[in-house]
Order: structure tokens, then sequence, then C-alpha cells
């Protein structure tokens, strides 16, 4: 079974204040640079978990596209990445405050000009499933490869994720939802699940709903059951790549035909693993 993954791949750059941060001023920190990008992320948990997972998107022709190009392969992740003259590879600068909440300064580079044609057809046809980060349809210069991606997966027979990832880039939820109609799983936090449901039902776009609410555990809806499960006991130091973590959890468990709490625990328990320690990738 092989999962496609489409969206980002690059550097996150993490610092954790030692305090306040002192503006104009100097403030210590722990500084840190791990591999990064949701769709990165989501796909190094799938491969840590067995799964058989294909990354799809685009690096620059840089330092930071061959490190990440070198972390996916001894991840055990197949890359179909484009390589992309013109444009940088994805970094993010995130700031984790002492709760363990960030604070993210994306800059999507070269993922921001992905293109219908970097994903082959003949991956299509052998895969059984494609989740695409929704970064990529919030970026408009990216929106229409990505849109052609879920279309090119529904028409080959594939069942379809998405996850929306921030409710504070989504100007028009009714958008938004339109551009995901047909998607079988939608994967959002908790903010993007209220934002995406004030004025909407969900289910009348999507088949199936599985929330994250932090420390309040996971959900999931369709048109006939409910199911909730609370979180594990953990101390967060960092929240970075939790979401994309218990996507892959979800989805290894769901593909195999898991009954919803035990898919649900199975994300828990990978989100887990992310926020006792720092990085969104398995360690």
């Amino acid at each position: 079974m092989t999962i496609l993954v489409v969206g980002d791949a690059g550097l996150d750059v993490m610092a954790l204040p030692n305090g306040e941060l002192v503006y104009g001023g100097d403030s210590r920190a722990q500084v840190r640079v791990t591999m990064g990008g949701a769709g990165a992320n989501t796909a190094t948990w799938l491969a840590s978990q067995g799964a058989d997972v294909v990354l799809v998107g685009r690096i620059g022709d840089d330092m930071a596209g061959r490190q990440v190009l070198a972390n996916l392969a001894a991840a055990g992740v197949k890359c179909e990445l484009a390589i992309d003259p013109n444009a940088a590879t994805c970094c993010v600068v995130i700031l984790v405050d002492q709760s363990g909440q960030r604070t993210i300064l994306p800059d999507h580079g070269a993922g921001a000009w992905l293109r219908p044609e970097d994903l082959r057809p003949e991956l299509v046809a052998s895969a059984r499933h494609m989740h695409l980060s929704g970064y990529v349809l919030l970026d408009p210069t990216s929106r229409d490869a990505g849109l052609a991606m879920l279309k090119a997966a529904r028409d080959n027979g594939l069942t379809t994720s998405v996850d929306p990832q921030s409710a504070a880039l989504i100007p028009d939820p009714g958008a938004f939802l339109e551009w995901i109609r047909g998607v079988d799983l939608l994967l959002p936090n908790e903010d993007e699940l209220e934002h995406l449901s004030r004025e909407h039902d969900l289910l009348d776009y999507v088949g199936l709903v599985a929330a994250t609410a932090g420390p309040a555990g996971a959900s999931w809806i369709d048109r006939t059951t409910t199911v909730s499960v609370p979180a594990e006991p953990v101390s967060c130091v960092d929240s970075t790549g939790a979401g994309d973590a218990f996507n892959a959890g979800f989805l290894t468990a769901w593909l195999a035909g898991d009954e919803p709490d035990a898919a649900l625990r199975a994300g828990v328990s990978a989100a887990t693993k992310v926020v006792g320690g720092i990085g969104a990738i398995p360690r």
C-alpha cells in the first residue's frame, strides 16, 4: 500500500528562548535546525510506522534541499521532489514559548511553485491514498497544482485526506471547503475545526472529520458516529508537528481498517511522542 503525501519539505529553525524576549536586544535561547515542512513531517512519521510513502513537492537547488533529500532517504521516505532552479528550499523559523506552544514564521520557498506535472501519473496509478497538506491550497501560487493532484487521485480511485494546517491563513472558509469538496478525510485541529464549521456543515463537503484538540484529545465525526479519546499524559516541550504526526498515526490505522477509537488512539500516540521533545520528526 503506497501513500502519496503532497506538501512542503524543508528545514525548521527552532528557537526556545530561556526567558522573555528582549525586543531590540539579546535573549539567550536553545536553537536547533531540524528537518521540517508539513508534508515531510507526515511522510517521515508514516515511514516510521512501516508505510510505503512517497513525498511529492518542490525544493531548491541549494544546501538545504540536499540536506532534506539526505534526511528523507535516511528516514525511509521515497522522494518525488522537483528541483526548482529559481527558488530556495522551504525554511520555517519557529519560536517556542515556555509552555511548548509555537509561533511560526514560514517561507514555503520552492514549495509555493508546485506544478501539476510534479505528480507523475504512474505514481497515482500505483498508490492507494493521497494526503495533501493544506498549505498547498492556501498559497495561491501552488493552489492549482494541489487541486489538480486531488482530482487526479479521485479520478484514479484513491482515497484522499487534507489537513487545513492554519486557521489564520483561511480567510474564506466557504472557498476552502469548496476546494476540498469530495475529500474522504479532513484532519483539522480545534481552531481550524471551529473556523471552518462556524457557518458550514463539514460533512456536506467531506466524508469524515478526525479532529485534534491538544490536551483534550481527539475526535472522530461522521454522519453516524462520534467518538472521542483522551490525550496521553505528557509534558509538552514543543508542540511543533504534533498535528502532522497525528495525521500519520491516524492514517496508518484508518487505512488498515481499524475502528474509530483505535485509529484516534494511534494518532494521539504519535502526537504525544512529538511534543515530548524538540522538533517535528521521529527521534
